[in-house]
């Protein structure tokens, strides 16, 4: 197989053979693994011949009374009852009869949907044995040119889902980031890409809307066109993706602040894992025949590609794309419970993903922000180096207010953890236990957070982070600390 050659994007249509829909296809989830439609709510019905692909019946029959043949517009086996009174299936336009017509359609199954490796395959369905066989015969020709694809008698290739090579078009490119100004790799695959999974890591994305999801360890994004059923996997940061197809435009959802000072400090943390990706050698690692592809050997290439990219760079550069500080959605944050307060921050404990975490909220950016700024860049070093893990940043919409999320430590409250821990990181003075005395020791541990309530300056008197004033050290002259160490962690 050939990769399509895109110098002339103008010219270049991933599969040809298909119009774009007229209208977004909704019908169809960019998450196999949803149960509940999420348009309409309604129920997800199985396709007939495989364990995994869904579609929203209602929606289609929505889709249905819009448009003249589904065959126009996507790669599919479907049937009809042949008791319809029509006869005509769903080819005409008048509403009332293509929702009496759909009342006998059953999709038997999408072959524009990847799905995952091991399930990407054609199902056997004992109650509809014909019909799978028929359907097996069928894989043997391109079912939108008619070109023959596979003479051989495999079992297990016979049921794999094979795309013809001059119907489905895969090209790469370079393009350039509107945010870190520096090319960033491109795969345009000509199907839906319908998992859950990282193609380069194989982790879970997350999902921004109803056709956009991301890798937050290797900076992944797919970017979904229900026009044309394409997918634009983008290997780093941008704002925009355009679909080779129809060439429609869709911003991307920003996992930044859209602050230009934050977002300059989350740019600089973030390392360009794929920035030097050989996607140009792409061509000749995904050729298996002159005739037919299969999506599962495509992902499987793709996956194989990265992880030989990764064995081949800096150590630290791997270790950093593990550690990354983002932008969080405040809206993916539950069962909220402040439990401190500061002058100018507010403690809460929350549930992010199931795990739980601690955020800090920062009181009116606008006035407050040198402190929010010299919190951030005081963990700076904690993100790729520390024990407790700065997950990132987010935004109270309603608020305003911005806020720093990390892991949440058992200890809880910085002043009761020294309470246990106290001994292993610090001096107490024996003369007077109340007070301390601050001095090197190589008895001492790391300390798994950052040690704020000391200064660099000595002739600092208010503490840098919370503008409290120093206090005195009883038994050292010059010696200053800050006593509000309500620092969480």
């Amino acid at each position: 197989m050939e990769l399509a050659k895109i110098n002339d994007e103008n010219t270049f249509d991933p599969t040809p053979k298909l119009k774009s829909s007229p209208i977004p296809i909704k019908f169809i989830s960019f998450n196999m693994n949803d149960s509940k439609c999420i348009f309409c709510g309604e129920v997800y019905s199985e396709v007939l011949f495989n364990n995994w692909q869904k579609y929203c019946e209602k929606c289609l029959s929505c889709y249905l009374t819009n448009i003249t043949h589904i065959n126009m517009y996507f790669d599919v086996y479907y049937t009809t009852n042949l008791e319809c009174n029509y006869g005509h299936g769903i080819t005409v336009t008048e509403p009332q009869i293509i929702q009496e017509c759909y009342r006998n359609l059953k999709i038997l199954i999408f072959r524009q949907l990847f799905t995952e490796h091991s399930y990407n395959v054609i199902s056997f369905n004992f109650e509809q044995a014909d019909l799978y066989y028929k359907i097996i015969e069928s894989e043997r020709y391109c079912k939108l040119c008619k070109k023959s694809l596979y003479e051989e008698t495999n079992t297990c290739e016979a049921w794999q889902i094979k795309l013809c090579s001059e119907c489905y078009l895969i090209s790469p490119e370079y393009m350039e980031s509107d945010l870190t100004k520096k090319p960033i790799p491109i795969i345009y695959l000509p199907w839906w890409y319908y998992t859950f999974f990282c193609a380069a890591c194989l982790l879970i994305l997350t999902f921004t809307s109803d056709c956009q999801k991301f890798c937050d360890k290797c900076l992944i994004f797919y970017i979904g066109c229900r026009y044309c059923l394409t997918t634009n996997i983008i290997f780093g940061l941008t704002t925009q993706s355009q679909c080779k197809k129809c060439k429609r435009v869709s911003s991307i959802t920003s996992i930044l602040s859209g602050n230009s000072e934050l977002d300059e400090f989350i740019l600089n943390l973030k390392p360009d894992v794929y920035s030097n990706l050989r996607i140009d050698e792409f061509s000749e690692k995904i050729k298996n025949n002159d005739k037919y592809f299969t999506p599962s050997g495509v992902i499987l290439t793709i996956y194989s590609m990265c992880q030989s990219y990764k064995n081949t760079q800096p150590k630290i550069l791997m270790e950093k794309s593990e550690k990354l500080i983002e932008w969080i959605p405040y809206s993916q944050f539950t069962n909220v419970v402040e439990i401190a307060k500061q002058e100018h921050c507010i403690i809460y404990h929350a549930t992010w993903y199931q795990q739980s975490v601690i955020y800090k909220k920062f009181k009116n950016f606008q006035d407050n922000n040198k402190y929010f700024l010299n919190e951030l860049k005081s963990n700076s070093y904690e993100i790729i180096n520390h024990k407790i893990r700065i997950h990132g940043i987010t935004k109270d919409l309603k608020l305003s207010d911005y806020m720093l999320v990390t892991q949440y430590a058992s200890g809880g409250i910085l002043h009761k953890w020294f309470e246990s821990e106290f001994s292993n990181y610090l001096q107490y003075n024996e003369m007077n236990p109340k007070f301390i005395i601050f001095g090197p020791t190589p008895l001492l541990r790391s300390s798994p957070i950052p040690i704020k309530f000391i200064s660099f300056n000595k002739d600092d008197i208010k503490c840098i982070y919370c503008e409290e004033e120093y206090a005195k050290a009883v038994f050292s002259i010059g010696q200053r600390y800050c006593k509000n160490v309500y620092q969480v962690t």
